[in-house]
């Protein structure tokens, strides 16, 4: 439940150099700390479009940097801890500190990453291995195996919710839904070279079109890799991911966290799913000790297993040979990397440039061993000033939601006694993990950048192995130190703030209350919020799945997120593709029990007096405007759609306009009724 959309990339650009517009009040650009007077469009009413009259005249001045699918604010402070984040890794390559030290691994990583020539002389040498590997697979049962041995913790359901992988199945290591003190395993669907099933079973023409590009990036790595007859068999791979995406779940049926409540005993794996052989799968998986494995997806899972009793071997050789080469080709010669970047940054994303060769190297390391890089961006780059800060302000806004439960005139005593407990009791994390991870047993070669890779994603998956059946450590993280976003943890009832957003313009300790409350303050209100969105209410204070409410209450809360919902069903990106209300309800829920909360919060600051008048901008005006400001975004159309399509959050634009909910916005800028967002006082939607 991160904050901030999967789409926006860390491989990112310089900031844009266009030229500021001018106050729209007509004077210079006032300076206030986490806002941007030039930005405001005046000739847009606040009341017609709160996001373009926050960001007007920025939309109308900003380019998108070509490496980029999406531009905005938080791409430039992400390119800001970019360039920080360079320094260190290229003096962590220089330093040649001592061996098995975490600075050396970062160091030899880094370097590895950065020598392109090196990649091109190797050619498909270092793929060998894997290649062969699969040209040796027999029968079924060597199929089974080898889909045990690619098995990779690589998804997450609810946390920092990652669905999609290549390999058939993704492991996710996580507490029992029931029991929440351990940590157990779940295997989520997967197979897919493009982001989600509808990619496949769309008949949408823009799918159709993409589908095309697909077969077409497929038999082009087929041939490059030097594979014959790749024509055929780029046609076999996409027909048998059709047929995968066919028995899928679906976004929304994934986020059914009741329906995934299916602890299968080991040994009824091959009864609830049969078609592949579970005994050796989950042997060569490091699995086979485990009494239960859970099925996030069940009837995707047994629907998969019968696919590889029913398809070809031929078949499945060819779709792992494709994904071998394909998950790699990233880390080998140019012709590859171009073929990558045409395909998922050029159709899927819309991007026209690839991202420099350090901005990438970045990226790997960021999904390989981040959090060591992490570690080593706080030690440099985050103060105490700032943790401190932002703790207290955690207390502030969570104190603020409390008195909110209370003053529900809905809710029941006992269902109030419930969630004031899941606030009370919430576990927060600031900038970093209160423990970091160990990295010792990862060895990494400079010179060997496909090993690297190959053994940091073994790696992570024996991490994650070696915690099952052990009690749950509710202070770990899964989203990195040095990142722009936020995430709460409802299966652990705690929250996660990485030094990365803690910083200017989202936090800033020169900033006015009202900015600070609005922009980082919001993220924490969202944060805390989650633990009462659709998804997040049906946990207990322990984390437990569990119904703590009465039917009463969860009537009104369900119908009160049913309104938001076709709130936001009303918002159309594109004229074939509307916003899913409901696909983004814990989102949209967060976005406004968390303003709502960070605005009680800001209030409770002024003690009563009345809220001081920054470069002619009232208190009010101030929060809402910086709201507004900090989902300041640009989108390319194709990543744009892949969100919409494919991701729990709603495009930044429409998250925006939230505040049409809240009765405050309407007075601090004269709201009226005729104006496009007006709500009248009965349709505003007041979740918590």
């Amino acid at each position: 439940m991160p904050l901030r959309s999967h789409l926006l990339p860390l491989a990112l650009v310089l900031a844009s150099t266009a030229t500021p517009a001018p106050d729209p009040r007509g004077g210079r650009a006032a300076a206030v700390p986490g806002l941007d007077p030039a930005a405001i469009d005046s000739s847009v009413r606040p009341g017609d479009d709160f996001f373009r009259h926050a960001n007007g005249r920025w939309l109308a001045t900003t380019e998108i940097p070509p490496d980029r699918s999406s531009w905005g604010v938080s791409g430039e402070l992400e390119e800001r801890l970019r360039l920080q984040t360079r320094e260190i890794l290229e003096a962590a390559a220089r330093s040649n500190a001592a061996p098995g030290s975490l600075e050396r691994k970062v160091g030899d990583f880094y370097a590895s990453a950065m020598d392109e020539p090196a990649a091109e002389a190797k050619g498909l040498t270092p793929l060998e291995p894997a290649l062969s590997r699969i040209a040796a697979l027999k029968t079924k049962a060597d199929l089974a195996t080898y889909l045990g041995e690619e098995l990779r913790a690589d998804v997450d359901a609810m946390d920092c919710t990652s669905y999609q992988t290549s390999r058939l199945f993704g492991l996710w290591v996580a507490p029992d839904l029931d029991a929440p003190t351990q940590s157990v395993p779940y295997l989520m669907q997967g197979g897919l070279g493009m982001p989600d099933r509808e990619y496949y079973v769309s008949t949408a023409p823009t799918m159709v079109e993409t589908r095309a590009k697909y077969r077409a990036h497929v038999e082009a790595i087929l041939k490059l890799a030097g594979i014959k007859d790749a024509a055929r068999r780029a046609g076999r791979i996409v027909d048998l991911e059709t047929k995968m995406a066919q028995v899928h779940a679906t976004r929304l049926e994934s986020l059914e966290v009741k329906n995934a409540n299916n602890p299968w005993p080991r040994t009824e794996w091959a009864r609830r799913a049969p078609g592949l052989d579970w005994t050796r799968f989950f042997k060569a998986a490091g699995l086979a000790e485990q009494p239960v494995v859970f099925a996030w997806h069940p009837k995707a899972t047994a629907g998969l297993s019968a696919l590889v009793a029913h398809e070809r071997l031929e078949s499945w050789k060819d779709w792992a040979t494709y994904h071998v080469v394909e998950r790699r080709s990233a880390f080998l010669g140019k012709s590859f990397q171009d073929e990558a970047f045409a395909f998922h940054g050029g159709v899927l994303a819309g991007t026209t440039e690839q991202a420099a060769r350090w901005k990438r190297a970045q990226d790997w390391m960021n999904g390989l061993m981040g959090e060591a890089v992490g570690r080593l961006f706080v030690e440099r780059h985050f103060t105490p000033q700032a943790k401190t800060k932002a703790s207290e302000m955690v207390k502030a806004i969570s104190a603020a939601f409390v008195r909110r439960i209370d003053a529900l005139d809905w809710m029941a005593p006992s269902t109030k006694a419930e969630a004031k407990a899941k606030v009370q009791s919430l576990y927060v994390g600031v900038g970093y993990p209160d423990r970091w991870e160990d990295w010792t047993g990862l060895e990494i070669r400079r010179g060997d950048l496909v090993g690297n890779v190959d053994r940091a994603g073994l790696f992570r998956r024996q991490q994650q192995l070696a915690l099952l059946g052990k009690p749950v450590d509710r202070t770990s993280w899964c989203m990195l130190p040095h990142v722009v976003n936020a995430v709460n943890l409802p299966m652990r009832n705690a929250l996660s703030f990485p030094a990365g957003i803690l910083q200017p313009p989202f936090f800033d300790l020169d900033a006015p209350a009202a900015v600070n409350y609005a922009s980082i303050g919001g993220t924490i209100g969202h944060e805390v919020s989650h633990s009462f969105d659709d998804q997040g209410a049906l946990f207990d204070s322990t984390g437990k799945l569990r119904n703590w409410w009465t039917k009463e209450d969860l009537t009104h809360f369900q119908a009160s997120g049913a309104q938001l919902a076709t709130q936001f069903d009303a918002y159309r990106p594109f004229p074939d593709l509307h916003v899913s209300g409901k696909q983004t309800l814990s989102e949209n829920i967060a976005d406004l029990a968390g303003l709502a909360a960070a605005h009680d919060a800001w209030l409770g600051t002024l003690g009563g007096a009345p809220a001081p008048v920054v470069e002619g901008f009232s208190g009010e005006q101030q929060f809402f405007l910086a709201y507004a400001q900090s989902w300041r975004t640009k989108f390319r159309d194709p990543a744009l759609r892949q969100l919409v399509v494919s991701d729990g959050h709603a495009p930044d634009p429409y998250r925006a306009q939230t505040v049409r909910n809240l009765d405050a916005w309407y007075a601090a800028f004269d709201v009226k009724p005729g104006q496009t967002l007006y709500l009248g006082p009965k349709e505003r939607v007041r979740v918590w």
